[in-house]
């Protein structure tokens, strides 16, 4: 069990337990650290919360008082509380840092090798094929983060010169001082998450966070593609490694005659690879990147890009019923990630999407709909995506309660040889807790169906 070392606070707020901030605490108690928590909907009789108080922490739930931040040094938030909540705004009026659990991981694993993977999307598929690559050579490596396993139960339990692999939201970056990977990835910059963030440059800062703190013997691989990632990493000091799918780099990845290079090494045909969708030679590039400067093979590499067909929720490909294809897109909580999905298939389509209101406007979904044949719409966006099916002239709309609903609606508008793809195109918190329990729920309803 690791010690949390260089921590310079002594008196800690833990706002919102979930699993990080569960985490933080135990893990702050156990290196003597004075824990308050505050936690609006948990409950004073909860087990967790009784746990705590026995651990010592002083524990107020139900309410945000303000006197809860009277003497505390720092504040470790969960990730998702917004920082117009009210005791965010007055610790920046009191000059109290505000950090997540992510912080606490970097001091924890402050020798070993750090992998920070982050961008708008693709980040959980990049960070599981760059631990599935290195893992494969017989490295220690352990994967967490924002991928659902929690950054400082990994650190906490990490190995000597295992490497930890970090798949890193936006939310988490923007609570660092001094977390610094030694490589970092910035796959892309795309318009997300702004009712948290306020506005893109907001977003794009907290993104860049991934690299701020990196030297000259720390690596930044970047999506050379992306205009405005193209435009960011030039703040960087680290060494920059570019990918690309459009133009030959010898300082990086590219793509040319249908093969994956990285420098001037071919490293295998695109004809191998298992993983579908164009967008994934983006991920692919950036995690044989990573890779190969981390130490792994050119035949760990193409052992991985062999076998590996996706990650749960993310493409995933679900069942083959009587001729017509199911694959779970949940993870796609924003159009571009919609897009990316649609751009996938040449086969009819019947795209099942609808979610969370955040009063995105869907139009720029119309150029990827050419091959969908019907949509099956739910949630509070329902309406908005019939209006879209109706502009790109998809006669057959169904608007159902779930997506439950909507798989069992798809079979039966179906025909043999068609693509059923759940891609929202929303987040799931208007009828889910997580794009994982979206996606769960769509599983169950398939297997039904067979």
């Amino acid at each position: 069990m690791r010690k949390l070392t260089n921590f310079p606070y002594q008196n800690v707020l833990v706002l919102g337990l979930a699993k990080s901030g569960s985490a933080a605490a135990k893990l702050l108690l156990q290196n003597g650290v004075h824990v308050r928590v505050n936690d609006y909907e948990a409950n004073e009789e909860a087990t967790l919360i009784m746990k705590l108080k026995n651990k010592g922490a002083d524990v107020v739930v139900g309410s945000h008082p303000l006197s809860v931040l009277d003497g505390i040094d720092v504040i470790v938030k969960n990730p998702g509380i917004p920082y117009d909540n009210i005791l965010i705004v007055e610790a920046e009026k009191r000059n109290i840092p505000v950090i997540t659990e992510i912080e606490l991981a970097g001091l924890l694993a402050n020798d070993n090798e750090i992998i920070g993977i982050t961008g708008s999307n693709g980040k959980t598929t990049t960070s599981t094929l760059i631990a599935k690559m290195l893992a494969m050579g017989n490295k220690k490596v352990q994967l967490a983060g924002n991928i659902g396993v929690v950054a400082t139960d990994i650190a906490e339990q990490l190995g000597e010169n295992e490497k930890l692999v970090l798949e890193l939201s936006s939310f988490q970056l923007l609570g660092i001082q001094s977390f610094r990977p030694h490589v970092a990835v910035l796959l892309n910059l795309f318009d997300a998450h702004l009712d948290y963030h306020g506005t893109i440059a907001n977003y794009i800062e907290a993104k860049t966070n991934v690299f701020k703190n990196q030297t000259e013997s720390d690596f930044l691989i970047y999506n050379a593609d992306d205009a405005r990632v193209h435009e960011v990493v030039k703040q960087a000091k680290s060494i920059l490694v570019p990918f690309s799918v459009s133009k030959k780099h010898l300082s990086g990845g590219w793509i040319q005659n249908n093969a994956i290079y990285f420098k001037d090494e071919e490293i295998m045909s695109l004809h191998d690879i298992v993983l579908v969708g164009e967008h994934n030679l983006e991920n692919i590039l950036a995690a044989v990147s990573v890779a190969i400067i981390s130490g792994a093979t050119k035949e760990d590499i193409q052992s991985v890009l062999k076998t590996f067909s996706g990650v749960k929720h993310r493409l995933q490909f679900v069942a083959n019923i009587d001729n017509r294809l199911f694959y779970n897109d949940s993870k796609a909580t924003n159009i571009l990630a919609t897009q990316k999905a649609l751009q996938s298939f040449k086969q009819p389509t019947i795209l099942l999407a609808g979610g969370l209101d955040r009063g995105n406007s869907f139009e720029s979904l119309l150029p990827f709909l050419t091959n969908v044949k019907a949509m099956v719409v739910f949630g509070e966006t329902a309406e908005k995506l019939k209006d879209l099916a109706k502009e790109a002239n998809i006669e057959r709309v169904q608007k159902v309660k779930n997506v439950r609903e909507a798989a069992n609606t798809a079979y039966q508008m179906s025909k043999e040889g068609d693509i059923i793809l759940l891609s929202p195109a929303c987040a799931s918190w208007d009828q889910c807790k997580t794009f994982e329990e979206r996606g769960d729920m769509f599983i169950q309803a398939v297997h039904i169906l067979a």
